[in-house]
């Protein structure tokens, strides 16, 4: 069987949570995809997301990665944008 596709869970927070009104989402996506891309999609779906593109911090599975870090089948990712308050 080939690596072809891959299934990740991504945990909806702050402002992409609100873009969704769900708590996370289950995506398909190429193997070898690097986390931005999830990002990206999400940002592609909802284009109010873009002013989070670059101060989002990724992680997966609870470990904080680099954006290029490439995703895996079953991985959970998290996409943590700026939270504001105190």
């Amino acid at each position: 069987m080939s690596k072809s596709a891959i299934t990740i869970t991504v945990k909806l927070f702050a402002a992409y949570q609100e873009a969704y009104q769900l708590p996370e989402l289950t995506l398909q996506l190429p193997y070898g995809t690097p986390v931005k891309s999830v990002r990206d999609r999400l940002i592609s779906e909802h284009p109010e997301l873009a002013k989070w593109r670059d101060v989002t911090r990724f992680g997966i599975n609870l470990t904080f990665v680099e954006p290029d870090t490439p995703l895996n089948d079953g991985d959970e990712v998290v996409l943590i944008p700026p939270v504001s308050g105190g």
